[in-house]
């Protein structure tokens, strides 16, 4: 039988993409499916479904804040992600790194791609809507930084990313993370679990 394939729609600016991404490689590799990373603008979802983010939404309530981040501390523990460090910067605008990301697809390097902004914003803090910092953060993980970013501004590239937005919307998206497995749509890191509990009765 054919192997799951899990679509992630995906923005760095989520601190939860970085803390899923690690979590849904290791679900991936038990229930043997495939984790596709769609790219796409948290800001787009947000604006074409009148969402908000969390600590926009609900910072006036203390306490569920403080119960969100209980919750993200749990779930940092129980999943062994202790390299993950709030970013200073956040939130920050993602649409020079997401282009980015699309163009890294493209140059067949979105893997290593990905892997670096995730560290450089989720575990080293640093200031990812700078187009000289994200140069550097890539040129050390040995990618071409300077031709990444000048692909960002491919009109195929931003076509691309937008497209991606709209057709997750299209799919129910309203925030991310979201999942897909086919039309089964899963919300929120705290969905792993039912996720997981999917593959398993569909695998």
């Amino acid at each position: 039988m054919r192997a799951p394939t899990i679509d992630f729609i995906f923005d760095f600016a989520s601190p939860n993409a970085y803390l899923s991404r690690n979590a849904l490689r290791d679900l991936a590799g038990r229930c043997g499916g495939e984790v596709r990373l769609i790219p796409c603008l948290l800001g787009g979802i947000f604006k074409a479904t009148g969402n908000q983010a969390p600590f926009t939404a609900f910072g006036h309530i203390k306490n569920k804040m403080a119960y969100e981040a209980l919750e993200m501390q749990r779930f940092v523990t129980s999943h062994g992600l202790d390299r993950y460090r709030s970013n200073p910067h956040f939130p920050m605008n993602t649409l020079l790194v997401m282009r980015g990301m699309v163009a890294a697809q493209h140059a067949g390097v979105a893997e290593r791609y990905v892997d670096a902004v995730l560290a450089a914003m989720w575990e080293a803090g640093q200031k990812m809507d700078d187009p000289e910092v994200v140069a550097a953060v890539l040129d050390a993980a040995g990618l071409d930084g300077a031709a990444l970013l000048a692909a960002t501004q491919d009109p195929v590239v931003k076509a691309e990313l937008v497209a991606n937005t709209e057709a997750a919307v299209a799919r129910g998206a309203f925030g991310i993370p979201t999942f897909f497995v086919g039309d089964e749509m899963f919300f929120g890191k705290e969905r792993l679990g039912q996720l997981e509990a999917y593959l398993d009765q569909h695998g």
